[in-house]
């Protein structure tokens, strides 16, 4: 049993501002919540969405502050939590008839990956 005082060394990566709905970012962010770095880095690789790319990037950076600030090592890294939290919208006008305008709301989010060193997610 873990001692419940004994801190944990988390690293993070923050997207902010990113243009695209939190239900589609979601749908990646559960697949590699809890994996390893190595399968959290392939999986997004045969996804056929378009934030995938965003993701890794994001799961490179998180990797990259744990060996840079804390100098621990890539290969003993997990994603230990990985969030996305409604920001606000991108507001646009379009024209209707009659001289109206008709608003389009745009979603935008933000996207938080911690990783740390000791192993706290799903086991397969």
């Amino acid at each position: 049993m873990k001692d419940k005082n004994q801190s944990k060394i988390e690293a993070r990566a923050l997207g902010r501002n990113i243009r695209m709905s939190p239900i589609k970012i979601r749908r990646i962010i559960d697949r590699i919540r809890g994996c390893s770095y190595g399968k959290a880095l392939v999986l997004p690789e045969f996804m056929p969405h378009k934030t995938c790319y965003l993701i890794s990037q994001l799961i490179l950076s998180a990797a990259a502050n744990a060996n840079t600030n804390f100098g621990l090592n890539k290969s003993d890294l997990f994603v230990s939590e990985a969030l996305v939290e409604n920001s606000t919208y991108l507001r646009r006008f379009r024209p209707r008839a009659q001289g109206r305008g008709y608003p389009i709301k745009k979603p935008i989010c933000k996207v938080i990956i911690k990783s740390s060193s000791n192993f706290v997610g799903k086991v397969e």
